[in-house]
């Protein structure tokens, strides 16, 4: 299962900071697909922690964000427009600011990716 997840509304220096993320549960990867006054890497692990998902960089387990209540082992979720707090804690953040993540689309198919950081072999 793949999530599209949408973070905004963080209390920073731009009033439109945003990041959408792909999330893939099985493989506890994510990349990112947009972003905009948010620093991320282009991708890294997933950790879950007592009900929340941590979004952390490639080789840290240190969350550059934590998704509060996106339980990603959940039997009743997660589901298309779940909502939540986000707590943005990336390098640069001297102090936490708060956020949201929204679930803008769950991909049930199993489909393996052709091309792109999750495609595995010589061409990732």
């Amino acid at each position: 299962m793949r999530l599209t997840i949408h973070l905004d509304t963080f209390n920073c220096e731009h009033p439109m900071a945003f990041a959408i993320l792909w999330l893939d549960k099985d493989s506890r990867q994510w990349s990112r697909e947009g972003h905009l006054g948010l620093d991320l890497p282009e991708w890294g692990l997933l950790h879950l922690d007592c009900g929340n998902t941590l979004v952390c960089g490639s080789n840290d387990t240190t969350p550059l964000c934590v998704l509060e209540g996106l339980d990603l082992n959940g039997c009743d979720g997660p589901f298309e427009g779940e909502t939540g707090s986000a707590q943005w804690c990336a390098k640069g953040a001297r102090t936490l600011m708060t956020g949201h993540w929204h679930v803008q689309c769950i991909d049930h198919e199993h489909t393996a990716p052709e091309h792109g950081l999750f495609a595995g072999g010589d061409d990732a």
